[in-house]
């Protein structure tokens, strides 16, 4: 599960650095997105580790309210995004 955890909360930061070179703006949103979805598995990964007592309660609540945050931003961003495109048509 630890793996898992690393894996997905790493990935965030690689689609979003991958994201600043997109091609255009839908794929900037797509590559945004996948961040997104890779926050929602590690906030799922850090609550079983939780679960599991893997993690100290003050470890997981610091993280997971980090994590939260940084999903509130890309749900935010892919939100405007989408409305932008759908405007622009």
């Amino acid at each position: 599960m630890s793996k898992q955890f690393l894996r997905s909360g790493t990935s965030i930061g690689a689609n979003l650095a991958e994201s600043e070179c997109a091609m255009s703006k839908k794929d900037f949103l797509a590559k945004v997105y996948i961040a997104l979805k890779e926050c929602n598995e590690t906030l799922y990964w850090l609550e079983l580790l939780y679960d599991t007592d893997y993690l100290h309660p003050e470890e997981c609540k610091s993280m997971y309210a980090d994590c939260k945050e940084l999903q509130k931003i890309l749900s935010a961003t892919t939100r405007t995004l989408q409305t932008q495109l759908v405007n622009k048509k």
